[in-house]
C-alpha cells in the first residue's frame, strides 16, 4: 500500500470513530453539568447521579428491563444454538424455506412485529404486562444468534469432531468436550447481541408492555417528550461504561476461548 494511500485511510478512519464517539464524550461530560440547560455548561456537579439513583421510577424500569433482558438472553441463546446446529448440519426437507424464515426479523420493520403481537394478545384475551415484552424480544433477538453461531459453524474444522469420535467419544461428549468449546466464542457472542437487543428495544416494548411495567427505553422516551433531562445523561453514561465493561470481559473471554480452542 503506497503511504499517500495509508495517510488517507489513517485520517478517513480518525474521522469516523470522531463522528460516533464524539456525541457520546459531549453526553457523558454533560452528565456532570451543574445547569438543567443541556448546551450550557456551568460547573461541575454529581447532583444527577444522585437524583438518578434516588428515582424509584428509573429504578424500577431499569430492574423491567433487566429481567426481560435475561429471560430473553436465555431462551434465545438456547433456541439459537439448536437452530444454528440443525440448519448447519442436517439436510431435510424444507431447509431453505426455515433458513429463510429465520432471516425475516433481522429485516422486518419492528413496528410490523409489533402491532402482529399486540393483535394477537387481543384476539387472546391476554393481559399485557412484563412478560409479554419476551416473545416478541426473543423472535429479534434468536436470529442475531443463529446468524453469529451459522459463521462460527461455518469456520469450524469439522475433523476435530470426527477424530473425537473415532477415539471413542460418543455424541454427548463429543458435544461438551470437542464442539461447544469451539463454538463458546460464537455462543459468547450472541448471548451478548442478544442481551444488547433486548436491553435497548423500545417499539416491541412500547406496544406490548402493560400497565406499570415499562422498561428503560419506554421511560425514557416519555421522559424524554418533556425535555432532556441531565438525569438521563447520568443514566446513558453509566450505561455507556457497563456496556464498554462487559464487551471487553466477553471480548477477553472469547480471545480465551479462541486460544483454548486452538490448542485441541
Amino acid at each position: 500500500m503506497r503511504p499517500r494511500t495509508r495517510k488517507i485511510l489513517l485520517i478517513y478512519s480518525v474521522l469516523v470513530f470522531m463522528f460516533f464517539y464524539i456525541p457520546l464524550v459531549v453526553l457523558m461530560a454533560f452528565s456532570f453539568n451543574d445547569s438543567k440547560l443541556g448546551t450550557v455548561w456551568t460547573g461541575f456537579t454529581f447532583e444527577w447521579y444522585v437524583k438518578l439513583f434516588n428515582n424509584s421510577q428509573i429504578i424500577e424500569a431499569t430492574v423491567n428491563s433487566l429481567i426481560v433482558a435475561v429471560i430473553t438472553t436465555i431462551i434465545s441463546t438456547v433456541l439459537g444454538v439448536l437452530g444454528a446446529l440443525v440448519l448447519h448440519r442436517y439436510i431435510f426437507p424444507g431447509r431453505k424455506a426455515i433458513s429463510f424464515i429465520f432471516y425475516i426479523p433481522v429485516v422486518i420493520p419492528e413496528i410490523v412485529l409489533a402491532v402482529a403481537l399486540l393483535s394477537l394478545y387481543g384476539a387472546m384475551n391476554i393481559q399485557l404486562g412484563l412478560l409479554t415484552i419476551v416473545p416478541g424480544h426473543v423472535v429479534f433477538a434468536t436470529s442475531f444468534v443463529i446468524l453469529v453461531l451459522l459463521a462460527r459453524l461455518a469456520g469450524m474444522d469439522n475433523a476435530l469432531e470426527e477424530a473425537a469420535k473415532d477415539l471413542g467419544a460418543n455424541e454427548w461428549h463429543t458435544f461438551w468436550k470437542v464442539t461447544f468449546p469451539l463454538l463458546f466464542p460464537g455462543i459468547l457472542a450472541g448471548a451478548l447481541m442478544a442481551f444488547t437487543i433486548s436491553l435497548d428495544e423500545f417499539v416491541v416494548a412500547f406496544f406490548t408492555t402493560g400497565p406499570g411495567s415499562n422498561t428503560l427505553p419506554v421511560l425514557v422516551y416519555s421522559m424524554v417528550r418533556r425535555g432532556v433531562s441531565p438525569e438521563i445523561n447520568a443514566l446513558s453514561t453509566i450505561l455507556i461504561l457497563l456496556i464498554i465493561f462487559f464487551v471487553s470481559i466477553v471480548g477477553w473471554r472469547m480471545m480465551r476461548a479462541d486460544r483454548k480452542g486452538g490448542e485441541v
